[in-house]
């Protein structure tokens, strides 16, 4: 598998293609081939995971086993990712691609002294959620309701499309511990504070019409949760993953002082 920069219009179709596959976007909803050019061009970023032994199309390195798209921003004066879209073919997961993705993309943006990503995610998506905080080491304080609009895509379930903020602040000693270590570093998963259960079922409620109610009350629960304990000053430090396969997001202070005004 080669990680790398995408380059050309041939690999940029083919994350076009990644993005019908995985998401189940009609073409409206889809991020058109332009934005991907742009990106390449203005200090964003496409970073792609190609199968050298799989047949990708005329013009590339191999089949695109998955894809991530980041745009660049400006916050306090200061540059930043935002890290819209990044996706993995159902057949390439749980290989440890989208970690290597983001790593490559830590790697790329320290090269330009950029200390900060930033992406959205589903906090009813469980494996999602875990990548994010205990592999990478984000942290949350930011939640927006219903980012964007209802969607076609089989994976949203037709409810809002709240999201968590992830604040990825890559030179932090939280980041570089845990890129050190593997682990996050003592005292960064609070033993007391506030808890936010994500069952293990919450995916087969949302795909399924008769129990898409149940889904949509435990998502309205969870949302006053979050605002409620970020309102306090509390922050997403860690993500427990249950026995039953649930997920338990873990809130508390994080002691360390980085944020960029304008938040």
């Amino acid at each position: 598998m080669v990680l790398r920069k995408c380059t050309g219009l041939a690999e940029f179709e083919q994350c076009m293609d990644l993005q019908r596959k995985i998401w189940g976007f009609e073409e409206v909803e889809l991020i058109p081939l332009r934005m991907f050019v742009v990106a390449d061009k203005i200090g964003g970023q496409v970073l792609g995971a190609f199968d050298a032994n799989g047949a990708g199309e005329a013009g590339t390195s191999g089949k695109m086993a998955g894809f991530l798209l980041a745009v660049p921003g400006v916050r306090g004066g200061r540059p930043y990712l935002h890290s819209h879209m990044m996706g993995v073919l159902p057949e390439y997961r749980d290989l440890g691609l989208g970690r290597r993705l983001k790593l490559l993309q830590r790697e790329e943006a320290l090269l330009r002294d950029i200390e900060l990503v930033e992406w959205t995610f589903d906090p009813l998506e469980i494996k999602n959620a875990f990548l994010n905080i205990e592999r990478l080491g984000a942290i949350v304080r930011r939640y927006t309701i219903n980012q964007y609009g209802i969607t076609r895509s089989h994976l949203h379930g037709g409810l809002p499309t709240d999201r968590l903020v992830a604040e990825w602040w890559l030179k932090s000693n939280r980041v570089e511990m845990l890129m050190a270590t593997n682990v996050l570093p003592p005292g960064q998963t609070p033993q007391v504070g506030t808890q936010i259960v994500v069952p293990a079922e919450i995916s087969a409620w949302k795909a399924v019409e008769a129990t898409r109610d149940r889904a949509a009350e435990l998502q309205a629960e969870n949302r006053e949760a979050f605002l409620a304990a970020f309102a306090n000053g509390e922050a997403v430090l860690g993500y427990k993953r249950l026995e039953d396969g649930s997920g338990v997001f873990q809130l508390g202070e994080w002691d360390e002082d980085w944020s960029y005004a304008g938040e």
